[in-house]
């Protein structure tokens, strides 16, 4: 006959979060809430502080963060803070756990996912690249679609933990294979915007009432996910970061680049890669994405 102890469910994993900011803070608070221990690693003193107002445990370093985890989840800028992060004395694989799983839910490129998950192969640490798609609201109310490149077996053992931080949630292949996903997201979230962007300048310059245009639009074909995020932003000129401009500059980048290894042409993403980095050169690297809007005045000979 079974005890109470025999019937009660698996302990849930402990988990080590390195990187806090725009989508991570919110994305390992929703864990907390899930249930799960979390202690969080992060550069800002004042990020560790809201971690820790949500019930977080901070730690002073990337090693007492991972050091007794069962997963250690990594949200950080670009491929070189990965390797920062990952690699070296003070980095994550000298210090997990053989056994350890490691997903890494940043967007870098697929060939640092790769090498990745080969090095952390030999220190017997486990890896899944799982970026996501859908800013920092999508983070903050758990909505995220998260792109996962590894192991099948890997995937179902985090299933669970994705569970509580997204609704989308698909292993796309093996490692690198979630990175390649992300990357076809970020150029078609980048072309989008552009699209809509033309399209306000267009509206507006035509004297058609704004609101109501894009209440219209967002009913019919072109409406669009990053229509209905994004809205509020074009009518609002309110650019505040969700997404910054400069990591969108990276991701094009990334996609710019794993297109040309593959031979795959990109010929109105190169053009949307150019109004990205025009931006950025322009200042507005720390705005939200919807600031595309700002490069279409300037060209249309608008008071920016």
């Amino acid at each position: 006959m079974s005890t109470p102890a025999d019937s009660a469910p698996p302990a849930r994993p402990t988990i080590a979060w390195i990187g806090l900011g725009i989508m991570g803070s919110p994305m390992s608070e929703n864990l907390l809430k899930a249930g799960y221990q979390v202690t969080g690693y992060t550069l800002e003193q004042e990020k560790l502080d809201r971690l820790a107002a949500a019930g977080g445990t901070v730690a002073g370093s990337i090693a007492e963060a991972v050091r007794d985890a069962d997963v250690v989840i990594t949200m950080v800028p670009a491929s070189p803070q990965v390797e920062a992060i990952a690699y070296g004395p003070e980095g994550i694989l000298a210090h997990a756990r053989p056994g350890t799983l490691l997903i890494d839910m940043s967007s870098i490129t697929p060939r640092t996912s790769v090498d990745l998950a080969k090095n952390a192969r030999d220190k017997g640490v486990r890896v899944l690249d799982a970026p996501v798609s859908g800013g920092e609201a999508g983070a903050v109310e758990a909505v995220l679609s998260i792109m996962v490149g590894g192991e099948q077996a890997d995937f179902d053992a985090a299933l669970p933990l994705f569970q509580a931080l997204g609704k989308t949630i698909v292993l796309c292949g093996p490692h690198g294979s979630g990175q390649t996903v992300k990357a076809a997201n970020q150029l078609i979230v980048a072309v989008n915007i552009q699209a809509c962007a033309e399209a306000v300048v267009f509206l507006e310059k035509s004297g058609v009432d704004l609101r109501a245009a894009l209440d219209v639009l967002g009913g019919g074909l072109a409406g669009s996910t990053v229509l209905a995020r994004k809205k509020d932003n074009f009518l609002d000129r309110d650019f505040r970061p969700g997404f910054r401009i400069d990591l969108h500059h990276k991701d094009m980048g990334i996609v710019t680049d794993a297109a040309r290894t593959v031979g795959a042409a990109l010929p109105v993403g190169a053009v949307v890669a150019q109004l990205v980095a025009s931006l950025r050169a322009q200042g507005d690297g720390g705005l939200d994405h919807s600031a595309l809007l700002r490069a279409v005045e300037r060209l249309s000979g608008s008071q920016v």
